[in-house]
């Protein structure tokens, strides 16, 4: 059985880049954010319902790859940014968001912590809220009560910092 390693944050922290060394180290698949693949193929603004089907396309992704994976599966990005991301802008959220969220297990969350310089994306959309972000992703994995702990660091002490917690995790 492979362990699931969620990766979460808020924009430009590190999570595509650290979810892709992780999965170097420990010679396994990474799953990539599929918003960026959804919203690549749309014109304009996204929507509500958007979420909803980049929510359901990263998990059809995640399960996909998880057949192949080995010992590990990294993923950059799962529901509780989706949910958040609702919440944040619609003041609501998807039932089936919050359905899966509780179904879909992860054995470990690394929160990407803001101590990253902010990089422009033309997909990002909030380089000022990024602390009032990381507030909000640490509530949610706390009233969740999910296993988490917070990467911080530049370069490879960042790296190294998410190696350390998942050795721990696996001895």
């Amino acid at each position: 059985m492979i362990k699931r390693i969620a990766i979460i944050g808020p924009e430009s922290t590190g999570k595509t880049t650290l979810a892709q060394d992780l999965a170097n180290h420990y010679s396994t698949l990474w799953v990539p954010e599929y918003s960026r693949e959804y919203l690549a193929g749309i014109q304009g603004e996204y929507s509500y319902d958007d979420v909803l089907n980049i929510a359901m396309g990263q998990l059809e992704r995640e399960d996909q790859l998880a057949i192949e994976a080995s010992g590990f599966l990294f993923i950059d990005t799962e529901l509780i940014i989706n949910k958040v991301w609702c919440e944040y802008k619609w003041k609501t959220c998807h039932r089936w968001i919050l359905d899966r969220l509780m179904d879909h297990h992860y054995d470990l969350y690394l929160l990407t912590d803001y101590d990253l310089p902010w990089e422009y994306d033309p997909l990002r959309e909030n380089p000022d809220t990024r602390d009032v972000l990381f507030e909000i992703y640490r509530n949610e994995l706390e009233n969740y009560g999910f296993e988490y702990k917070i990467i911080r660091g530049q370069g490879v002490e960042r790296l190294t910092n998410a190696i350390k917690f998942i050795n721990m995790l696996i001895s």
